[in-house]
C-alpha cells in the first residue's frame, strides 16, 4: 500500500499507541549499532596509521636486502636470472620489526631445502600436475626431518612448487638457482641479526597506544556507572575489544625483541626495559579482560542499581592508566600513575560502596581485581599493589 493511502491520524491525535514503544525501542538499537560501529572504526584506523609507521623503516630494509641480494647473485656469481635471490630474502625479512632469528633463520632454510629438492624431482620426473604433488610431499616431509618449525616445511613446500612449474630459462640453472636462494638467505640473516635498531622507542609507543586504549574503555565505562546506560557499557565493551590488536602486537613485539637482543649487542644493553615492556603488555592484557567482563555486567545491571560510588571509582581509574600511557610512551618513571592508582584502590571498599547491594558490590571486587594488575603494570610491588586495597 502506497504510504499515502494508509490511514493517517487526525488533528488530534497523540502518540501512544502500542507500536510506538517498540518503534522507539528499534530506533535507539540502530542508533547504539551506529555508533558502536563508528567507534570501532576508528579504532581500527588508528591501529592502521600505527602499523604503517613503525613498518615503514622495517620494509625499506627488507626491500633493501631484496636488491643487495639479487646484486650478489646477478655481479658477484653472474648468474643472468637470479630470481630466488631477492625473493628468499624478503620472505626471511617480511615486514616485521622485530626480527626473530630462527624465524628468519627457519625460512632461510626453507626456501632452500625447497629449490634444492624441486630442482632434484623436476631433473627426474619432470614438471606437471602430479609433480607437484610428489614435490609438496617430499619437500614437506624432509623439511620436517631437518626441523619442527612449521614457516620452514610450509616455505620448503612453497618454492618446490614453484621450481616445478616455473619455466628454467626464466630462473636459471638447478645448481644457480639453489646459490641464489642460498645468497638471499643468508644476507636476510646477516641483516636480522646485525641491523642496528633500538627497539625501546617502538615498544614505548605501541605500549602507550595499548594502555591509552585501555584508558578509553574505562571512561566510556565510568560513562555508563554514572549514567546507568547499558548502550554506553556496550559501546565499552565495544572499545575494549578493538583494542585486542594493539594488545597484541605490543606482546608479541617485546617477546620478539627480547629474542633478538641475545644475538645483537645493541639490544643486551636493553633486555632489562625489554622485559619490562613484556611485563606490563601481559599485565595490562589482563586488566583488559576484566574490564571487558566488568563493561558485560554492567551492560546486564544498568539502570536497575546505584552505581554512582563506582563509577566515581572507575573515572579516577580511567584517570591514572592514562597517566601511565603517556609515562610508557615517554620511558619514564610512572610514578603520577601509581599515585593515582592508589587513591583509586583505597576507595574501593564493597561494603561502602554497595552496602545493600550485592551484585554491584560485585563489579566492585571486578575493579579490584584490575586496579592491582594495573598497579603492578606501573611498577608497584605485587604485595604493595594488593595491601592498597582496604581489606575484605
Amino acid at each position: 500500500m502506497p504510504d499515502d493511502a494508509r490511514p493517517q491520524p487526525g488533528p488530534g491525535a497523540r502518540p501512544g499507541g502500542p507500536h510506538d514503544g517498540v518503534t522507539q525501542a528499534r530506533v535507539v538499537a540502530a542508533d547504539t549499532w551506529r555508533r558502536l560501529r563508528i567507534l570501532t572504526g576508528r579504532a581500527r584506523a588508528r591501529q592502521g596509521v600505527a602499523r604503517v609507521r613503525t613498518s615503514f623503516v622495517p620494509i625499506a630494509v627488507s626491500a633493501l636486502a631484496a636488491g643487495l641480494a639479487y646484486f650478489v647473485a646477478h655481479q658477484l656469481f653472474g648468474h643472468p636470472f637470479p630470481f630466488f635471490a631477492p625473493v628468499a630474502a624478503w620472505v626471511c625479512l617480511g615486514f616485521a620489526p622485530d626480527r626473530q632469528i630462527r624465524r628468519v633463520l627457519e625460512l632461510a632454510i626453507g626456501v632452500a631445502l625447497g629449490v634444492g629438492i624441486g630442482d632434484a624431482i623436476v631433473h627426474v620426473i619432470g614438471s606437471g600436475a602430479w609433480q607437484v604433488a610428489v614435490v609438496l610431499v617430499v619437500s614437506a616431509l624432509v623439511a620436517r626431518f631437518v626441523d619442527a618449525g612449521i614457516l620452514l616445511t610450509t616455505q620448503a613446500g612453497v618454492q618446490a612448487v614453484v621450481i616445478v612449474l616455473l619455466p628454467p630459462s626464466g630462473t636459471g640453472g638447478p645448481v644457480s638457482r639453489l646459490v641464489d636462494a642460498l645468497v638471499g638467505g643468508a644476507i636476510a640473516l646477516v641483516v636480522a641479526m646485525l641491523w642496528p635498531r633500538d627497539p625501546r622507542r617502538r615498544l614505548a609507543l605501541l605500549g602507550r597506544e595499548a594502555i591509552a586504549a585501555l584508558a578509553d574503555t574505562l571512561t566510556m565505562l565510568a560513562g555508563a556507572l554514572a549514567h546507568g546506560r547499558a548502550d554506553e557499557a556496550r559501546a565499552a565493551l565495544a572499545r575494549g575489544r578493538a583494542a585486542e590488536p594493539a594488545l597484541e602486537i605490543w606482546h608479541t613485539s617485546a617477546s620478539d625483541a627480547r629474542e633478538l637482543a641475545r644475538v645483537n649487542a645493541q639490544g643486551r644493553r636493553h633486555i632489562t626495559v625489554i622485559d619490562r615492556s613484556a611485563e606490563q603488555a601481559v599485565l595490562t592484557d589482563r586488566v583488559m579482560r576484566t574490564v571487558r567482563v566488568l563493561a558485560r555486567r554492567t551492560a546486564a545491571l544498568a539502570g536497575d542499581h546505584d552505581t554512582t560510588g563506582l563509577a566515581d571509582v572507575v573515572s579516577r581509574f580511567a584517570v591514572a592508566v592514562r597517566d601511565l600511557s603517556a609515562a610508557v610512551g615517554e620511558g619514564r618513571d610512572p610514578a603520577r600513575a601509581r599515585d593515582g592508582l592508589r587513591v583509586a584502590a583505597a576507595l574501593l571498599d564493597p561494603r561502602e560502596l554497595a552496602p545493600d547491594d550485592w551484585e554491584v558490590a560485585s563489579l566492585a571486587l571486578l575493579v579490584r581485581s584490575a586496579v592491582v594488575d594495573a598497579l603492578e603494570a606501573a611498577g608497584e610491588d605485587p604485595a604493595a599493589a594488593r595491601d592498597a586495597l582496604p581489606p575484605l
